[in-house]
């Protein structure tokens, strides 16, 4: 007999109501689209998201949609579409941009991405538990974690197809169509992956650990449940042959910094990052306590399946390096679903204690709401200040040569959103910006600018305090060492009072509170 842990042992899957009864509000029709249409909220108001990365993916946007016709982006980008896993808003702002121009279509296509995530996860409970339970409203707010707010959109999108894609596999193993599940599962796992193989792979965790449970109920050992668990995900397996071809052009890309125990438990911390340094934790805190309320409560649990799948997660998690193949944050970017998947296990052990329900949904709905009202105001706040810093691009000339730096502290909790707004001066201006990130082998965009060497690409934009431990040159040192002859514009975002012999030889143009523009001097 195989003793197997108490989270993983069986027990009664909640039963469905039958027809008629009335159902709690918090598992009606009418609760979850308010869920999937409150997510749309916070980006509302921005006219282009102030996500960290996002100028940077909307200036590989502009070059995709117009490098035919623009002799500027022409003479100093690249762009070759390839099958990498690593295309999701790209694809879908493609089309899109040619009807409404790029800049509106990636905040379309940008918004969608958490009621798309909401909704995964509302569909995932529902099929686990046959009803939602009262505490997943507690999860929703990790649908604008640090990884979204960070602007890791091809990543996020990714994370929020797996999550709809796992809620129909556990619905079609539920109904017991596996054949027709391996069909289906086939092309998806391709559109996936191309989205971006972090949620390719998240998805085959999943898969495989409700699967190792549906196996397990059936009657079967947990070693045997394993190995058939392994067949039945092979089969989301097979966009591995791109990754080999793909992987196979690279010639760098680093992946290294592994257990990196100290930078781990700050991911953790870190799960809802944004701007209140203070608020953001206690957030964290109450989404991290509330699988410890249920199971210090009798009347909880947690889902085996679900809790199955934490445990998989969180193996992946611990043994993530920091970098793979030159992406930054891999571990990191986990953090908020791991979390999520966590609360979304919780469930009644056997009948519903309604009392306790409406007070665990109405706590749960008022975390969200106060977390959703907070993140919209500082997503307002920072666009804002974004409005104020692209002042600059309208003194900057069509096919200019722009070198920009944007201050950034040692150790700061707000995000800095202003890292990749240089872009922005190739999306309005066709200019050329040294901040884009042309990874070697999981890129579409190449940039030729050799004369500018170091001071042509991220992350040269950035320049910190000297003696600062973290990426960036001080402002000094980057101002002797840049190529001034290569750039026609010079760019400070959010700079502190410089010297004025730090910047002889530029002639200032424009200035603001965040944005100061100078243009280089004849010679």
């Amino acid at each position: 007999m195989i003793v197997t842990p108490h989270l993983l042992a069986q027990e009664p899957a909640a039963a469905a109501l039958p027809k008629g009864t009335l159902r709690p509000w918090w598992e009606g029709l009418p609760f979850v689209a308010a869920m999937i249409l409150l997510a749309f909220v916070p980006l509302i108001y921005p006219p282009f998201p102030p996500l960290v990365d996002l100028p940077g993916h909307a200036g590989r946007f502009k070059v995709a949609l117009d490098i035919g016709n623009s002799p500027h982006l022409a003479q100093w980008y690249g762009f070759r579409w390839r099958p990498i896993g690593n295309l999701g808003v790209d694809l879908a702002v493609y089309p899109l941009a040619h009807l409404v121009g790029v800049e509106l279509a990636t905040k379309l296509v940008v918004m969608s991405i958490p009621p798309l995530t909401v909704a995964g996860m509302l569909w995932v409970a529902r099929e686990v538990h046959n009803r939602l339970p009262p505490t997943v409203a507690f999860a929703l707010p990790l649908a604008f974690g640090h990884p979204f707010l960070y602007g890791f959109v091809n990543f996020s999108l990714s994370m929020a197809l797996a999550l709809l894609a796992f809620g129909l596999w556990l619905r079609l193993g539920r109904l017991n169509h596996i054949r027709l599940r391996a069909w289906l599962f086939i092309p998806i796992s391709f559109v996936v992956f191309f989205a971006h193989t972090f949620g390719w792979g998240t998805l085959g965790l999943l898969c495989f650990s409700a699967e190792a449970v549906r196996q397990h109920d059936r009657g079967v050992s947990w070693y045997r449940a394993a190995f058939n668990a392994t067949f039945h995900s092979l089969l989301l397996a097979l966009p591995a042959l791109l990754v080999i071809g793909w992987r196979a052009e690279a010639t760098g890309g680093l992946t290294a910094s592994w257990f990196l125990w100290e930078s781990k438990w700050e991911y953790l911390q870190r799960m809802l990052r944004d701007r209140w340094e203070w608020w953001d934790l206690i957030c964290a805190a109450i989404i991290a306590c509330i699988p410890l309320v249920a199971l210090a409560l009798p009347k909880l649990t947690m889902s085996r399946n679900l809790g199955f799948s934490a445990l998989v997660l969180t193996a992946a998690f611990v043994i993530l390096p920091r970098t793979i193949f030159g992406s930054a944050y891999a571990d990191m970017r986990l953090v908020p679903y791991l979390a999520a998947v966590l609360i979304l296990a919780i469930r009644f052990k056997r009948e519903s204690d309604v009392r306790l329900g409406k007070i665990l949904a109405l706590a749960g709905l008022a975390f969200l709401l106060v977390r959703t009202a907070t993140v919209t105001a500082s997503l307002a706040i920072g666009a804002r200040e974004q409005h104020e810093i692209l002042a600059a691009l309208d003194h900057i000339e069509p096919g200019s040569r722009v070198e920009a730096f944007a201050w950034w502290p040692c150790k700061v909790w707000p995000l800095e959103r202003a890292a990749h707004l240089p872009s922005m001066a190739i999306v309005r201006r066709e200019a050329f910006s040294n901040d884009q990130w042309p990874l070697t082998g999981a890129a579409l965009l190449t940039v030729h600018n050799r004369g500018a060497g170091f001071f042509g690409r991220d992350p040269s934009q950035i320049v910190r305090n000297p003696g600062c431990r973290r990426e960036g040159l001080s402002i000094e040192r980057s101002l002797k060492l840049m190529p001034k002859d290569q750039f026609d514009y010079l760019w400070l975002i959010n700079m502190p009072l410089l010297p004025p012999e730090w910047t002889a030889g530029w002639q200032p143009v424009f200035a603001n509170r965040h944005s100061i523009l100078f243009r280089r001097r004849p010679t």
